[in-house]
């Protein structure tokens, strides 16, 4: 199996992101502040690069304005967009979803809906509806959820090992789409995705996080076997206008390699 990456980066480097990323991934609130963001991303567009398009709801802690977000998507015209959700509230996000649907409709992009929830049947509601609804099946990495059912000394680790077990519970009762593709939202530490390519759950297609430029920019390398034991606490949104150094842009180049190779692909 083969997980496509997709590390978010600043505007400095967008250009050589492409040599690192298999897809491009935009966080629509930036669009709104940085013109050449968005004109990186529909140059992008243009060119027949992939393009993922994030609602903002992790740095937000809401989601974009949808009226906004709508008349971005219009102009962007992205492969694939993150429906508006709402933070851990499965049934909010179904209902926001039906909201978005009978009011937008944009037969050429794709959809991705985002599974929410505090309690395990709460998530299990509302993947069961992305199965139905979505294109494609979003699993965020930081679920408060996770702190109660993932092990490890640290929140960190607990994140990591949480979404592992909620993923392999899904699939042991039976839930999991293995007919839909599914996307992992973030990460904690990169040492989690060795588990889902060594348990080839195939139908995992894709992985978002800026964690290794974070890393890169605060100065951490990459351990070739696992990644870091730590993160980075600084989102990359915040630092979107960071010019990079030539010794930054050397870590980068090697931290993403490392990345690939906790997938299996170096």
């Amino acid at each position: 199996m083969r997980i496509e990456t997709s590390h978010e980066s600043p505007i400095s480097i967008l250009d050589k992101s492409l040599q690192y990323n298999d897809y491009c991934y935009a966080l629509v609130h930036l669009f709104e502040t940085h013109e050449q963001y968005f004109d990186f991303f529909k140059k992008s567009r243009d060119a027949g690069v992939e393009v993922y398009l994030d609602n903002s709801i992790f740095e937000l802690k809401e989601s974009f304005d949808g009226e906004k977000y709508a008349e971005w998507i219009e102009k962007l015209q992205p492969n694939l967009y993150i429906v508006p959700d709402v933070l851990e509230d499965g049934y909010k996000t179904v209902e926001k979803w039906l909201d978005w649907e009978k009011h937008n409709d944009y037969k050429k992009a794709r959809k991705m809906g985002v599974v929410q929830g505090r309690t395990w049947t709460e998530l299990v509601e509302c993947y069961r509806f992305m199965s139905q609804a979505a294109d494609m099946i979003a699993i965020s990495f930081d679920y408060s959820y996770y702190q109660g059912t993932g092990f490890g000394q640290d929140k960190l680790t607990r994140y990591c090992s949480g979404r592992q077990r909620f993923v392999q519970q899904l699939i042991q009762d039976n839930i999991w789409c293995w007919d839909k593709p599914h996307h992992l939202l973030g990460c904690s530490l990169a040492r989690e995705f060795k588990w889902y390519v060594n348990n080839n759950i195939y139908n995992i297609r894709s992985v978002d996080t800026s964690n290794p430029i974070v890393a890169a920019m605060h100065d951490l390398q990459y351990n070739d076997d696992h990644g870091l034991d730590t993160k980075p606490s600084t989102l990359l949104a915040d630092m979107i206008e960071h010019e990079i150094t030539d010794d930054e842009m050397e870590l980068i180049n090697y931290n993403t390699r490392m990345f690939k190779k906790i997938l299996g692909r170096v």
